[in-house]
């Protein structure tokens, strides 16, 4: 099926479409100073005019010199919040007549429609799905939803100053993994979105959205604008020989000199859409019910190691080693793939602006200098 171009009144009703076909949707939206996902019911709840500044260690927003819906990157919170949620019950116990019983979570009674998916993001949904959906271990908490989404995608067309995720191969187009994908194209006067199906589901949406049948032009400008926003790609990751270089440089002095920086205040994990480490816990009440809850942990808290009482990697330095390396080196050998899809989060929200890309060029320029 071809895809659809359209103006702004036919594509606000996107909105209102998917939540009668039963789905709860989820965009972007302004919320306390930042540009956060939220339930939105109309195009009018995304950041309509705004964009966003980003450097490392700083965030603001401003107003755009235009009525972009998606003039801006990605924000702080990620989509495996409704996904992978930061705190879940998992399990509930009770006494019974009969002896205990169990309830496990019940699922979600609306799946989730999410509307102006980045294409790092959808890298980032794939990744999590191997860690979650690998069976025999498969999270059928995570697979439930993941399943349901509808996923609507953006072509990016603004590049933040800590965005690289060109140099992951992770965008800034979205290629797959998508329901409906769309490119926003602002030219003048004209103020249109390309709608392109990017599954069956996808494809049964957009028959029900008004608009033009779309050309080769349309897509030379979808061209056009992913082009100027690789050119204008704000960091790099070198290409090849991140993974060997971490592995073979674990006693560096780049570490100690990073943790003289870094805080382990597990922002950098907190805002990352791969990271996945959780804990469990378990609570009971007088009456003898109680509570298993899994929630998110991070590889810099000060006990996530512990082993008999005592940390495995005490320091900061031995923290910071073990993310960057998993994340970067090591996450190969366990899923295939790199945990990095080049959001720029990690470098954005570090409350002291500790650079991954630069940490790794640095790294790779010294490493070279020895050999």
């Amino acid at each position: 099926m071809p895809g659809k171009v359209m103006n702004t009144e036919a594509f606000g009703a996107l909105m209102p479409l998917l939540t009668r076909l039963g789905y709860r949707v989820v965009g972007p939206t302004v919320r306390e100073g930042a540009i956060v996902w939220g339930e939105i019911n109309h195009a009018t709840d995304l950041p309509v005019g705004w964009t966003d500044v980003q450097e490392a260690g700083r965030y603001g927003l401003k107003r755009r010199d235009d009525d972009a819906y998606f003039g801006f990157t990605v924000g702080p919170r990620t989509l495996k919040s409704y996904l992978f949620p930061p705190h879940q019950t998992m399990l509930t116990i009770e006494h019974a007549e009969t002896g205990l019983r169990f309830y496990p979570e019940p699922p979600d009674e609306l799946p989730y429609a999410f509307v102006g998916v980045r294409a790092c993001e959808i890298a980032a949904m794939n990744i999590q799905d191997a860690v979650f959906g690998a069976e025999p271990f498969a999270d059928p908490s995570y697979v439930g939803r993941r399943e349901r989404s509808f996923i609507v995608a953006v072509n990016c067309s603004v590049a933040g100053s800590t965005c690289f995720c060109d140099s992951m191969g992770t965008g800034p187009r979205a290629v797959d993994g998508f329901d409906l994908v769309a490119t926003e194209v602002i030219e003048g006067d004209r103020h249109e979105f390309v709608l392109m199906p990017g599954s069956d589901r996808g494809e049964a949406v957009l028959i029900e959205l008004s608009g033009r049948s779309s050309t080769d032009s349309d897509e030379d400008a979808v061209r056009s604008i992913t082009s100027d926003t690789i050119a204008h790609m704000g960091r790099i990751m070198p290409r090849t020989g991140v993974r060997e270089l971490l592995a073979e440089n674990h006693n560096h002095d780049i570490w100690d000199d990073i943790a003289t920086r870094c805080l382990a205040c597990t922002n950098c994990t907190l805002v990352c859409p791969t990271c996945f480490c959780s804990t469990m816990e378990d609570a009971t009440d007088l009456l003898g019910s109680a509570t298993r809850t899994r929630r998110w942990d991070s590889c810099f808290a000060s006990d996530f190691s512990n082993l008999h009482g005592s940390p495995v990697r005490p320091s900061t330095s031995s923290k910071y080693r073990q993310w960057m390396t998993h994340k970067l080196s090591y996450w190969h050998d366990q899923f295939g793939v790199s945990g990095c899809v080049g959001c720029g989060r990690c470098i954005t929200w570090c409350p002291v602006g500790i650079n991954i890309t630069a940490e790794v060029s640095n790294l790779k320029q010294d490493a070279a200098g020895l050999a």
